[in-house]
């Protein structure tokens, strides 16, 4: 039994019925070389024997009586494989698009609250004889970074390394709703304690980020105030639409020399270059630059890998699409996102997850399913207009009871008023660009996509 934070926590409140806060995890596998021939029960069996090895999928919520405090992580003591674990059929042709509608299906209905917050779906019918695997996570299980960590736990760096076995397990008996009640109480106590400290830090911090301002001439945007209007900012309904890009990563690297930038400016610029250009060819002119929510990893360098929960701020960042030239566009992109960074680092960059350890339950629940019944999003500027998260991923070839991996995307989930995540998860040789939408707010996605390696070829043919 674990108290759950303020960070994880927050993404179940943030949960309605338009508003999925999951994430997925998508895998294509080669099953050609699997010993005795692949079969989905087969797989089914392999991935059960592999659970101790992600033990957030072990466990489920369990809300506190009358909302007192943060719900508790709990074994899940009726844990059924059936009810997690599933066979979905890619329609002809078998084509990757196919993959992609089957994938935007996935994504469109929540998580049960009253099971384990995950669902694997394995998909048949690739042209091509391969397996897709999705993984639907909710994101109060994990953040990019821990899925990373979740993911390499139940690969193999071998085609032919065995699983370990699994140890037996006795979930740990479920509290009893007054003893829940009891023990929140006294939590929530404790934690009233911390809050004078945190609000003296926090005071220190704004001013110390006043001054920091004062003897700065770069200006960062601001969330809401600086946010232009555009035609996916809007109220989300339940539906979800997904597509992928694979561009070399090389061509990355490339553009990063060439222009003394990180990798993730260089993902910012490629991103931006696309929106410009798809805006354009809809005749959008936005009255302004706009604005990206980047999430950042505050894990502590050389911490070692975190197999579950929210170590996660954002940044807001300009994308530059104001400015007409690719180069000048990534380089005033760049000069931001460091200022940006400074800013992060000056203010604390665990002091969102600080505060989220106060936020009340139940007020914050029935607020964000007001704000979503009445389409809210619809009748003020967004904080910003797009998530565009960039994680790491293998860097050589991975297995998995003998299937190779051959791609892998992942995704987080769209808010109201945001209508587009685009998450980028490298492979290999490859970064794979994944787009999360509402098609109710944004119908030409895959166009959108399109867009993504003219950008890249402009940046590219700027870089000698």
């Amino acid at each position: 039994m674990e108290r759950m934070t303020g960070a994880d926590a927050g993404f179940l409140y943030m949960e309605t019925p338009t508003l999925h806060m999951h994430t997925l995890k998508v895998s294509i596998v080669d099953v050609s070389q699997v010993p005795g021939g692949y079969a989905f029960p087969q797989i089914k069996e392999e991935m059960v024997r592999r659970l101790h090895l992600v033990p957030p999928f072990q466990r489920r919520v369990l809300q506190v009586p009358f909302q007192l405090h943060h719900p508790l992580w709990v074994e899940d003591r009726d844990f059924d494989p059936d009810q997690h674990i599933f066979l979905d059929r890619i329609p002809e042709p078998g084509g990757m698009e196919q993959f992609e509608e089957v994938i935007g299906r996935i994504a469109s209905t929540p998580l049960k609250r009253s099971l384990p917050l995950w669902e694997l779906h394995v998909c048949e019918g690739f042209a091509d004889g391969r397996v897709g695997i999705v993984a639907k996570m909710h994101h109060a299980l994990a953040d990019g970074v821990a899925a990373n960590a979740l993911l390499a736990n139940i690969m193999d760096l071998t085609p032919s390394a065995e699983a370990p076995v699994p140890p037996d397990w006795h979930p740990e008996p479920t509290p009893h709703g007054s003893d829940v009640a009891k023990v929140a109480i006294v939590d929530a106590v404790k934690q009233m304690a911390l809050l004078p400290a945190l609000l003296l830090r926090t005071i220190r911090a704004i001013l110390a980020v006043v001054r920091h301002k004062k003897g700065s001439d770069i200006a960062t945007p601001r969330p809401i105030l600086d946010t232009p209007r555009t035609s996916f900012d809007g109220a989300i309904t339940a539906q979800r639409s997904f597509t992928t890009v694979s561009l070399p990563i090389e061509d990355f690297k490339r553009v990063k020399k060439a222009h003394g930038v990180t990798l993730n400016d260089v993902v910012l610029a490629v991103v931006a270059g696309a929106l410009r250009s798809w805006m354009d060819s809809h005749g959008e002119h936005p009255d302004g630059p706009l604005l990206a929510g980047v999430p950042v990893s505050t894990d502590s360098p050389g911490s070692p890998p975190r197999l579950g929960g929210n170590a996660v701020s954002n940044m807001f960042t300009t994308l530059a699409t104001d400015i007409d030239d690719p180069v000048e566009r990534l380089l005033q992109i760049s000069r931001t996102t460091n200022e940006v960074k400074l800013v992060q680092k000056t203010l604390g960059l665990k002091m969102m997850e600080d505060w989220f350890q106060f936020v009340p339950p139940a007020p914050m629940s029935l607020v964000n399913r007001a704000y979503s019944r009445f389409k809210g999003a619809d009748y003020h500027p967004s904080p910003f207009n797009v998530v565009v998260s960039n994680v790491p991923g293998p860097t050589a070839p991975v297995w998995i009871a003998g299937a190779q991996l051959t791609d892998l995307f992942s995704v987080g989930p769209i808010l109201e008023g945001m209508g587009l995540n685009v998450t980028v998860w490298s492979y290999i040789d490859r970064m794979n660009f994944s787009l999360l939408s509402c098609p109710d707010v944004l119908a030409d996605l895959r166009g959108l996509a399109g867009h993504l390696s003219g950008s890249l070829q402009d940046l590219l043919d700027t870089s000698g």
